[in-house]
C-alpha cells in the first residue's frame, strides 16, 4: 500500500535532541516499594526497567541502520541525538537493575527477549523501524502519562522520581524520530500495523509476566490488596488503561503522527526547574 500525503509528511518540531546525564546516585539503593508504597505499582515499573537496556540497545542498533540509507541531513541529526538520549537511558537503568538485583527480584525474560532482539538480525530495516516505533509509540505513552497525571508517579521516592521524569522527558522529545526514519525509507502502512499488533501482544505479555514475576520474589503477588492496587491504577479515571486506550487506537489511523499529541509543554518546566539534576552533554562523537 502507498502512504497517503498525509502518512508522508512528518510533523515533528524538528527540534534539535538534547543529551543529558542524569546526577543522581543509584549506589545506596532504594525502597522496596519505592512508589508510594505501593507493591503493583513499583514493580510495573521496576518491570519496565529490566526491558530498557536490551530494548534500548536493540531501538539504537534499528535506527543507526537506518543512517547510511537517509538523505534528510536534519533526521540524522535527530537520529544522532536519539542514539545518544537511548545510550545515557540504558547506563542508568542498569545501574537501577543492579540493585532491583540486590533487592532479591531478576530479569525472568532476559535470555528470550536476548533470543528474539537476535532473530530480529534477520528483518529488513524497515522491519526494525517498525518494530522500533511501535514500541516507542508504547514508551511515548508511557512518558506522557508519567508526565501529565499525578497520580502515576506523584507519590514516588527519590531519586526514582526524578529518573523517571527525565526518562519520560526525553521519550518525549524523541517520540517520532524512528517514525519519521521508516516514512523518509518508503515504510507503509500495512507493515507499520503488522509490527503495532505483534509489539502490542509483545509489550502486554512481557510487562504482565514481568510485573508478575517481581511481585511473586517480592512476596506480594498472592496478596488480595496487590490485585486491589492493580486495579485502582489500571482502571481508576486517568489511570493506565483509560490514559493509553485513545493514544493505542489513534496508531491505526493511516494518517497518524507522534506529534499529533503536542505535549513538549510537559517538559519544559521541570527542565528549567531541575537542572541541577542533570549534564548537558554532546552526543558521541562515533555514531
Amino acid at each position: 500500500m502507498n502512504m497517503s500525503p498525509q502518512e508522508n509528511s512528518p510533523n515533528s518540531p524538528r527540534k534539535p535532541l538534547q543529551v543529558r546525564q542524569l546526577k543522581i546516585d543509584l549506589s545506596q539503593g532504594f525502597s522496596r516499594h519505592w512508589l508510594g508504597g505501593d507493591a503493583f505499582r513499583t514493580h510495573l515499573y521496576n518491570a519496565q526497567s529490566y526491558s530498557f537496556p536490551l530494548g534500548e540497545q536493540y531501538f539504537i542498533d534499528s535506527v543507526r541502520a537506518a543512517l547510511p540509507m537517509l538523505k534528510d541531513e536534519q533526521l540524522k541529526e535527530e537520529i544522532k541525538g536519539f542514539i545518544g538520549q537511548e545510550a545515557s537511558h540504558r547506563h542508568i537503568h542498569m545501574q537501577y537493575n543492579q540493585q532491583l538485583d540486590a533487592q532479591g527480584l531478576s530479569y525472568f525474560l532476559e535470555g528470550y527477549v536476548a533470543w528474539r532482539i537476535r532473530t530480529a538480525a534477520m528483518l529488513s530495516v524497515q522491519s526494525n523501524l517498525a518494530i522500533t516505533m511501535a514500541y516507542e509509540h508504547f514508551t511515548a505513552i508511557f512518558a506522557d502519562g508519567v508526565l501529565s497525571e499525578p497520580c502515576w508517579i506523584g507519590d514516588a521516592e527519590e531519586p526514582l522520581k526524578t529518573l523517571w521524569t527525565w526518562h519520560s522527558i526525553e521519550e518525549t522529545e524523541h517520540k517520532s524520530v524512528a517514525f519519521d526514519s521508516y516514512l523518509a525509507l518508503g515504510g507503509g502502512y500495512f507493515r507499520r500495523i503488522a509490527w503495532f499488533l505483534y509489539v502490542s501482544m509483545l509489550f502486554s505479555v512481557d510487562t504482565t509476566v514481568q510485573t508478575m514475576h517481581c511481585l511473586y520474589k517480592d512476596g506480594q503477588l498472592f496478596k488480595p490488596k496487590t490485585w486491589w492496587q492493580a486495579l485502582r491504577y489500571c482502571l481508576r479515571p486517568r489511570g493506565l488503561l483509560w490514559f493509553s486506550l485513545p493514544h493505542v487506537l489513534a496508531y491505526f489511523n493511516p494518517g497518524f503522527q507522534p506529534w499529533e499529541r503536542k505535549n513538549l509543554h510537559l517538559t519544559e518546566q521541570w527542565l528549567v526547574e531541575q537542572s541541577n539534576t542533570y549534564r548537558e552533554i554532546g552526543k558521541p562523537a562515533q555514531i
